[in-house]
């Protein structure tokens, strides 16, 4: 029987490699010496055994020659009859690829009219057994009964045939044993060997692995047109599981043949030893697991049907047609008839747990009583029965036990000890674009590692001892697969962000001006000067053959993602490993890092991408991760959220500066400090900031990152938090403004008491003008609050635009909202109401901005009461009224109707004027309106008293500084005004600068 040749030649191998192994621990005397000192300190008295343990070792310091001597009485009888057994196994098991092919092996499709025929075969055990085992059979039973060799042609030729095909065998993991190098060195000591040597010698040098490296190249087509065949047509699993663990058993051989040659060659050179393509084979090998594992109900179905229906019956009569049956035999036979007999499908479909271990152990007693030499029932003389319960067991195995046929016939633990070897095949895989969907089999190969534990051996599946190893393996496997994604997903980014670059509008400048100057005739420069390509050149294609870098990248990507794709997650020692996931995160950092990037800010230089321009980059990376959902089954959506999200904050999760920081600090620290600077002036008519023409040039042009369509893109990057960020920066500027001021009204509040109460005395008001300190400053510091103000205007005007487009029925609602509830004589009412705050984050403009309440409020004053606070309040208006006549003798006062203000941003004071009475009269519970009446009355009175001023130099921008009391305010009515200064002032001064202007441009 062959369970009793199995477990007899087993037996002999594991002795064999036992004592080799033990012969190869060099400190093995030092330790057995230890453990009966160990013995005797623990129970007073060495251990029985240990003089015999003790001679063993040193009788086995040569373990084969030892062991030779012991073999000879085997040698004549039973074990080189089960050896020379195996001819009728190994060398059909050991062709070579041509042959293969040739026989068509493990086709499917080769003969489409036999394609639902149950595969099958005599010997049903045999077919899928290891090659690997069956050499170590040969190869130590034929050392160990070498006589054989000498009166046995058929022992010759297999031992011939074994030493052929390996050069080392596995001892024990990755503990190897070279077959020709010990053989030889055992046979040099026997006379008349001559012969047996050359034999080794001659088999050494035809050991080559190019047979191997052709039998791979079969066996990848093989598997692949199987797995194909399979996943199409799951049902062919019943008829031809015999060809599945056959080919995963071919496949496992090859593939660890080539771990264990490639890591013990001595000729590295060779390329035989070498395989890229190896991923191709492991992964099919998975794919046909995977099926047997997803449809093992179905296979179960089709061997419980075959058990009862047909097994059974053949079986009955091949024991009724027994002529001679003991009683022990016959029980078991009708045992084996009745098990199968009551099977049935309705068992599969309710669940139910099979278990034939009982059957297959009677069946291995069977085989014991029948082959004594005196038994009745001889089974060498019943072949036909004896075929026949092969393939029954065979069919049992198929019902109770799939999981354990496929470690049996495809695991490939043994990876798990060559990790180096293991990585660099790895490494090959992703390096070569054609076997880079197969790279997911790395991290399945894995899942094998579970059953790397021996169990002799117990404590290795409980200490953690190579857990580690293996899930640092498993990780890092995924994460190089995922870096390799994002990096090709990075390089197409970039190529699609230079793309949408040439669709800017800057770039169209050149092709209109080629436009303009073909119509005027004019020459134009250069000769020959070579015509600039359109965009979409790129598109355009001769051939189909032309393959361009984004084709390349595109490939690479779909391939590799395939591989990421291909399991939902993988266990490994009870870690969950989700693939994709590795995906996800490798995204996420990289997209925020480039959007980082695309700001490309320069400290030094204080240079920044355009927003618009920036938000154009953002736009095409998002499209192109978009398109990653084609390949891979991951929620970009998720991705995007994270990373923008995180870029509406002052820092990100890493704590790193985000474009809300960088743009920020640009804005304030770059573009607002210029225009304090009087370099760049706040155009209404244009609602934008402009560079002023100074001596100095500015490296940037202030109207190209402050116009509608640049604050627009600004909003759509930052977001409503990030603006919000932006608001509180610039109302932290503001607000140190203000404290400034208040030390000043502080120092002058003596005059400024005095001054309020005698507006309606012109020469004493004359005096206690005199008496004021820092007039200037005063002027200075409201108008870059008023500049501030009026960039914060902008920035929420184009933040309302943003929102009406992506949320108009929400903005409607807050714009509802806001105009109908009705508004409250005690202003703080309506700013505790959240709606203040909610219309101000919508973009909406407010009469008191929330905003720079929080930050005036935000201001403590040490050692001043409330009431004290007040007053400076009230005499920070008065200051401010008292000091705007001072403003008509500045030259860069004059007033200009083409940009509707005046160059030195004097316009901005009316908004600060307003805002910030309005805010500070709510944080001390005062009347805005009554404030805002005694400041129109003051400074209407000093503005008048210029009228009758005679020196031109006084007055020479009177008409100009005329105009700003034409300031909206929520605050205040027309008739107000009339009744403070005419309106007919105003016009008259409108016109007089009008024809200013006229005149100075003739």
């Amino acid at each position: 029987g062959r369970y009793h040749l199995d477990n007899y030649l087993d037996l002999v191998v594991t002795y064999t490699t036992l004592m080799i192994i033990l012969s190869r621990i060099e400190e093995r005397k030092a330790i057995i010496g230890l453990y009966n000192y160990a013995h005797e300190m623990t129970h007073g008295a060495s251990d029985r055994e240990y003089p015999r343990l003790g001679q063993m070792i040193v009788d086995y310091e040569n373990p084969l020659k030892k062991m030779m001597e012991e073999f000879v009485p085997h040698g004549k009888f039973a074990y080189s009859d089960a050896l020379v057994s195996l001819q009728m196994v190994y060398p059909r098991r050991n062709l070579s690829a041509d042959q293969w092919r040739n026989a068509q092996l493990l086709s499917l499709i080769s003969a489409p009219s036999t394609m639902l025929n149950p595969a099958q075969s005599d010997t049903m055990p045999c077919e899928y057994l290891s090659l690997d085992t069956m050499e170590k059979w040969i190869v130590f039973g034929f050392i160990l009964c070498h006589v054989a060799l000498n009166s046995d042609a058929a022992a010759l030729s297999l031992w011939k045939l074994a030493l052929q095909s390996s050069t080392c065998l596995c001892l024990f993991r990755d503990e190897v044993f070279h077959i020709h190098k010990a053989a030889e060195d055992l046979f040099v000591n026997i006379r008349g060997y001559n012969k047996r040597i050359n034999d080794i010698r001659e088999c050494k040098e035809q050991a080559l692995g190019s047979m191997h490296r052709e039998r791979r190249k079969f066996l990848r087509s093989a598997l692949k047109e199987l797995a194909t065949v399979l996943a199409d047509q799951p049902g062919l699993l019943g008829p031809k599981a015999l060809f599945v663990f056959m080919a995963l058993s071919f496949a496992r051989d090859e593939i660890i043949w080539l771990l264990r040659h490639a890591d013990n060659i001595q000729k590295k050179s060779t390329d035989d030893f070498i395989d890229k393509h190896i991923a191709e084979l492991i992964f099919y090998m998975e794919e046909l697991r995977a099926h047997v594992r997803k449809y093992g109900p179905v296979m179960q179905r089709y061997y419980v049907q075959y058990l009862s229906g047909f097994d059974a019956v053949v079986l009955n009569e091949l024991v009724q047609n027994l002529s001679v049956c003991p009683e022990d035999e016959s029980i078991i036979m009708s045992s084996f008839v009745n098990t199968m007999t009551s099977l049935s499908v309705k068992q599969v479909e309710d669940g139910e747990v099979f278990d034939f271990r009982g059957m297959r152990l009677d069946w291995f007693r069977l085989q014991a009583y029948t082959s004594v030499s005196k038994a009745s029932l001889g089974l060498a003389d019943h072949k036909e029965l004896g075929k026949m319960m092969n393939t029954i067991i065979f069919h049992t195995k198929m019902v109770d036990s799939l999981v354990e046929m496929l470690v049996e016939t495809s695991d490939l633990s043994i990876f798990c000890f060559y990790s180096r070897a293991f990585e660099k095949m790895f490494q090959q895989c992703l390096e070569l674009p054609s076997q880079s969907r197969h790279s997911v089999c790395f991290p399945l190969l894995c899942t094998h590692f579970m059953s790397c534990t021996h169990e002799l051996c117990p404590e290795e599946v409980n200490t953690h001892m190579h857990t580690k190893t293996h899930l640092s393996l498993c990780n890092m496997f995924l994460d190089e697969m995922a870096k390799q994604a994002r990096n090709l997903i990075t390089d197409i980014c970039t190529e699609q962000c230079t793309l949408s670059d040439q669709l800017l509008p800057k770039h169209c400048a050149k092709t209109i001006s080629q436009a303009v100057n073909k119509k005027s005739k004019k020459a134009t420069g250069k000769k020959g000067e070579p015509e600039r390509e359109k965009p979409g050149v790129e598109s355009m294609r001769k051939n189909r053959l032309l393959v361009t870098n984004l084709d390349k990248l595109h490939t690479a990507l779909s391939e590799l993602c395939f591989s990421i794709n291909y399991v939902p997650n993988l266990i490994v020692w009870e870690h969950t490993f989700t693939p994709r996931e590795y995906l996800t995160s490798h995204l996420e950092i990289r997209f925020t890092k480039s959007i980082v990037g695309m700001t490309m800010y320069n400290q030094a230089t204080q240079e920044i991408a355009k927003p618009s321009e920036l938000l154009t980059s953002v736009r095409a990376y998002m499209t192109v991760l978009q398109s990653i959902e084609n390949y891979v089954t991951i929620d970009i959506t998720r991705v995007f959220n994270n990373v923008l999200l995180q870029q509406t904050q002052h820092l990100d999760s890493h704590g790193e500066p985000t474009i809300t920081s960088l743009y920020t600090n640009w804005y304030l620290e770059t573009l607002l400090r210029q225009v304090s600077n009087g370099h760049i002036a706040y155009f209404p008519a244009m609602k934008a900031f402009v560079n002023l023409p100074t001596e100095n040039e500015l490296t940037f042009n202030a109207e190209e990152y402050s116009d509608i369509s640049e604050m627009r893109s600004l909003s759509e990057l930052l977001g409503p938090y990030g603006m919000k960020f932006l608001s509180e920066s610039l109302m932290w500027h503001i607000s140190s403004q203000v404290a400034e001021l208040k030390k000043l009204v502080v120092e002058n509040m003596e005059v400024l008491t005095q001054m309020r109460t005698s507006f309606d005395k012109p020469d004493h008001m004359a005096a206690l003008f005199k008496k004021l300190t820092s007039v200037d400053s005063v002027l200075k510091r409201m108008t870059i609050i008023g500049v501030i103000l009026s960039f914060r205007s902008l920035a929420q005007e184009a933040l309302r635009d943003v929102l009406s487009c992506h949320i108009p029925f929400l903005v409607s609602s807050v714009e509802d909202f806001k105009d109908h509830i009705p508004r409250e004589t005690d202003m703080k009412v309506k700013h505790t109401d959240g709606l203040v705050e909610l219309s101000s984050a919508a973009g909406l403009p407010c009469e008191i901005d929330p905003a720079l309440v929080v930050a005036l409020s935000s201001q403590k004053s040490e050692n001043i009461s409330p009431e004290e606070e007040y007053k400076i309040a009230c005499l920070l208006m008065v200051f401010v009224a008292v000091s705007l006549p001072t403003l008509a003798s500045n030259v860069m006062s004059q007033y200009s109707p083409a940009i509707e203000g005046h160059c030195n941003n004097i316009h901005c004071l009316a908004k600060a004027i307003n805002q910030i009475a309005a805010a500070l009269f709510t944080i001390h519970k005062g009347s805005i309106e009554d404030r805002l009446k005694e400041f129109l009355a003051l400074a209407s009175s000093s503005l008048l008293k210029i009228g009758q001023e005679t020196d031109k130099m006084t007055t020479r921008n009177r008409e100009s500084v005329y105009l700003l009391l034409d300031m909206e305010s929520p605050f205040l009515t027309m008739d107000l005004l009339e009744s403070c200064f005419p309106y007919v002032l105003l016009r008259n001064a409108y016109h007089a600068v009008y024809k200013q202007s006229i005149s100075a441009n003739a």
